[in-house]
């Protein structure tokens, strides 16, 4: 496709994620590619705790499950969502812990929220975790078998993120071997046939991403893509680029 844009200048992805782009090209060929960052975030949000609602109770078949209140959260990466995520569990009641490298301490902090050192720390302390990082060669697979185990009794993961993040042997192993584990995704793992069939009570995933199915969402991403596009061609506006 960029072979084809012969007088092609910028790619703006009306979202967040921009794995679907290949960089190194559109680089090599002048092209500047953008994001628009914050735009779905508040519907990723709200979706990561609609998620955790229905692995709480029991994906809403009439059995008893519990609640969230007084639970731990952890959210896994302090961006945009993560931030919207800590917002919305306050409402809940929940003990709120994150880890970011790239985000400040005090940053975090100052919402309220603990700023845990280290991906383990983070794993080994709540029962919940959200999961909000990219995916790319120093996330694909990171979340393993060694941070799922840690999880505390009554585990919950949640990827409202991207698959790739996930090493789906490890997940198909720790849900074999802890029948307290749950898994909830808004993106189906490649093995997803196979954990659907053998672990349906403590694994769903959602037959098509939801994430930023808002139409307030859409509306969002799509005004901030055009105005983008205009501000690049008239003011030369580079801010939301992604592959400087």
């Amino acid at each position: 496709m960029l072979d084809a844009g012969q007088n092609l200048k910028i790619i703006v992805r009306a979202g967040a994620g921009y794995d679907n782009i290949d960089l190194a090209a559109a680089t090599a060929k002048g092209i500047v590619v953008m994001n628009t960052p914050g735009q779905n975030s508040n519907a990723v949000a709200e979706l990561a705790f609609g998620m955790m609602v229905f692995m709480a109770r029991g994906q809403l078949k009439g059995i008893s499950g519990s609640e969230l209140k007084g639970k731990k959260l952890g959210i896994h990466a302090y961006g945009a969502v993560g931030k919207l995520v800590a917002k919305i569990a306050k409402g809940f009641g929940m003990e709120l812990y994150a880890y970011d490298p790239y985000i400040p301490k005090e940053t975090i902090e100052k919402d309220g929220v603990k700023c845990v050192e280290s991906a383990e720390d983070l794993y080994s302390t709540c029962q919940y975790v959200s999961i909000h990082i990219p995916a790319n060669e120093k996330t694909k697979k990171t979340i393993n078998l060694s941070l799922m185990a840690m999880m505390p009794k009554g585990a919950t993961l949640v990827n409202t993120a991207r698959k790739e993040v996930i090493d789906e042997g490890a997940l198909a192993k720790i849900l074999e071997e802890r029948p307290d584990f749950k898994y909830i995704t808004d993106i189906a793992p490649d093995c997803h046939a196979d954990l659907a069939t053998r672990f349906a009570d403590r694994y769903y995933a959602t037959p098509k991403k939801q994430g930023a199915e808002t139409s307030e969402a859409n509306i969002n991403a799509g005004l901030a893509a055009a105005q983008q596009i205009i501000n690049f061609f008239e003011n030369g506006d580079k801010t939301y680029q992604i592959n400087k």
